[in-house]
């Protein structure tokens, strides 16, 4: 993969099962990362592979009430991705 995208997102994303629902979703595409909460109150998400894909299915789905704000970087994919978990 020679590309990743990296997220921020913002608003009423954490304590209401933000991390949970993006891992089931990724399970419907052909994409590795992760998904984690910051200190700081946003969510941070890696994907790499149907990147796009996956992120239009997120801002489709029960997710979407809860974001405020989407920040999209592309970066390089991290090292010894495998499949899309939940880090804490």
């Amino acid at each position: 993969m020679s590309k990743a995208l990296q997220v921020f997102y913002e608003g009423r994303v954490q304590g209401v099962g933000f991390r949970y629902s993006a891992r089931r979703i990724a399970a419907g595409f052909e994409v590795v990362g992760y998904v984690r909460n910051l200190s700081d109150g946003r969510v941070e998400l890696v994907a790499c592979g149907e990147a796009e894909e996956f992120l239009q299915a997120l801002r489709e789905s029960e997710l979407a009430g809860h974001i405020t704000n989407e920040s999209i970087l592309e970066i390089s994919p991290p090292a010894n991705l495998r499949s899309f978990e939940i880090r804490s």
